[in-house]
This record gives structure tokens, C-alpha cells and sequence, in this order.
């Protein structure tokens, strides 16, 4: 899930050629201002180098 200033990643652990995940779980970055550490949205480019990871559920 892409949100205006967080992102949800995703992800699985497999054992060798296994097509079932031994282990599922997520992260979620959120984008925050280095001064102010509030989240801010995404800018443009960082908008454009993440949608190519979206995923339909």
C-alpha cells in the first residue's frame, strides 16, 4: 500500500525452491522531515520509483 506519506512493504521468507512462505511479514516506512521529524508526503520521484512495486492483492 502506497499512502501519501507511508509505504507498506511486504514480504516473505521461502526454504530453497518452496513455492509456501516458511515465514510472512511487513514493514512500513513512513517519510518524515529531518528537522521537524513529522511525516511529509512523498515527492514526485520517490511517488514514481514506488508505484512500479505495487502489487494487487
Amino acid at each position: 500500500r502506497l499512502g501519501s506519506s507511508s509505504v507498506r512493504y511486504e514480504i516473505g521468507l521461502f526454504r530453497n525452491d518452496e513455492d509456501v512462505a516458511a515465514a510472512e511479514g511487513f514493514f512500513i516506512h513512513v517519510n518524515v522531515d529531518r528537522l521537524s521529524r513529522r511525516p511529509v508526503p512523498f515527492g514526485d520521484k520517490a511517488r514514481e520509483l514506488l508505484e512500479p512495486l505495487l502489487v494487487e492483492a
